[in-house]
């Protein structure tokens, strides 16, 4: 009998899924044996744009960890460093003599568009990229033959998405308390005196501390890789949401649009960083925190606040991103022609909401969704900025941004600058909002 076929599975950054589609088909055509597990850590990519210091160490301590996770589960695996993908690909197909590559599509337009047209070519092996399963629209899309130059509301789409896994629903179908969305409760201002339980930190590994000291040889980024303390792994991440499911989920819906100059966690979730690169499972989240509301230990305000965040906000945004696609990119209906102001990159100003919320990022890489849309957005909108210098600031400075989010969120609701396909109307508000709200 011939030698078995060898097939190799190229996994990206930020597919670090429990339950890999491209893993499982590979091993079902040849056998765990015969697969070859390729991570690629890319110069090229790394220095695309002078990322959060944080980001870069979570993505790439999370890789190494899942790479090992990996390898106890029987799997060979090929880690490379590489000038780029291509060329890392290129090494690892010579190197282990592949018959073929298989690979989930990227959920970023470039890559994805590099997978399907020169992926194949530049490696000289067949290349079979199957669909993702990191969203949940890819599962079921509520719109699958959107009307051209139709405006879609989100709330109708996070309604179907809503109907169609089963959440928050009476058993006759209707929502849960008799309303789809309890947005009107979520606008408390934070009491003169309030004790947000602060999340569980996480002390850095010898994987992590390497990772650590490689990112902070680099000159290149924002922020530092300091008091490194984030989830790398799933079990870590899972760690972090159980606790905002136990001590922050009860309070997140009443002050969920609320600020304060002590700090931007507040009662919020802040596991966004960790369901975007696969530590986190969409559903599984939106289950447990649906259990918490049925178990009598959130409210129905609370939970059908995050529910709407994760199960309508982001699927939305993702679905936006690829209807808009590349046009999003350039998209400025509102024809911002200012550069982004240095206050943003350097946190230095006589501005009290921006000093502290870009001072915040540039140390931490997080701040909540309002002062995101409500300080960053709304000044940059007034301001006349170019969308596109916003989106890059926002893909430097958070650890929980890629383009799939960045673009739509920025560019479309945020910033309103793609004739409202995102987003109805503006979101512009006056000092006045931001004093009532902090």
């Amino acid at each position: 009998m011939g030698e078995k076929e060898i097939v190799s599975v190229w996994i990206l950054g930020d597919q670090l899924l429990l339950r890999h589609v491209a893993l499982e088909e590979a091993v079902e055509r040849v056998g765990r044996e015969n697969v070859r597990v390729v991570f690629i850590e890319s110069i090229e990519r790394i220095r695309q744009l002078p990322y959060q210091k944080k980001k870069l160490v979570l993505l790439l301590s999370a890789m190494r960890h899942y790479a090992e996770r990996l390898r106890e589960q029987g799997y060979t695996i090929d880690y490379i460093h590489a000038d780029s993908f291509g060329e890392g690909l290129k090494q690892h197909v010579a190197q282990h003599k592949s018959q073929a590559l298989i690979t989930m599509e990227a959920s970023e337009y470039d890559t994805r568009l590099w997978q399907q047209n020169e992926l194949e070519r530049m490696i000289g092996v067949p290349v079979t990229i199957v669909r993702g399963t990191q969203f949940l629209v890819e599962q079921y899309n509520p719109i699958p033959h959107p009307q051209s130059g139709k405006r879609y509301i989100m709330e109708h789409f996070y309604r179907d998405m809503r109907r169609h896994f089963g959440i928050l629903l009476e058993g006759d179908g209707s929502p849960v308390g008799g309303q789809w969305n309890y947005d009107k409760l979520n606008r408390e201002s934070l009491p003169a005196r309030f004790n947000a339980p602060t999340p569980p930190e996480f002390e850095p590994d010898a994987i992590t501390r390497e990772v650590i000291d490689l990112i902070g040889e680099n000159e290149q980024g924002v922020g530092s890789t300091d008091d490194f303390n984030l989830p790398v792994t799933h079990e870590q991440a899972q760690a972090m949401f159980d606790d905002f499911l136990a001590s922050r989920l009860a309070d997140f819906g009443p002050y969920e649009d609320a600020m304060s100059t002590r700090e931007s966690g507040l009662y919020h979730s802040q596991v966004s960083a960790y369901v975007n690169i696969g530590l986190l499972d969409s559903l599984e989240m939106v289950l447990a925190a649906e259990g918490a509301y049925r178990n009598g230990e959130a409210s129905i305000n609370s939970v059908e606040g995050f529910v709407r965040q994760v199960m309508g906000w982001r699927e939305y945004m993702y679905w936006q991103y690829w209807q808009q696609m590349p046009d999003l990119r350039t998209a400025n209906s509102w024809h911002g022609t200012r550069k982004m102001p240095l206050m943003f990159w350097n946190g230095r100003t006589g501005m009290n909401c921006i000093s502290h919320i870009a001072g915040r990022v540039l140390e931490t890489g997080y701040n909540n969704h309002i002062e995101r849309l409500m300080v960053v957005c709304n000044f940059c909108l007034l301001a006349g900025i170019i969308p596109a210098e916003v989106a890059e600031w926002f893909l430097c400075c958070y650890f929980d941004a890629y383009d799939w989010v960045v673009l739509p969120n920025v560019v479309g609701m945020g910033m309103n600058s793609d004739d409202g396909y995102t987003a109805t109307k503006p979101y512009i508000a006056s000092a006045n909002y931001i004093h009532r709200m902090s």
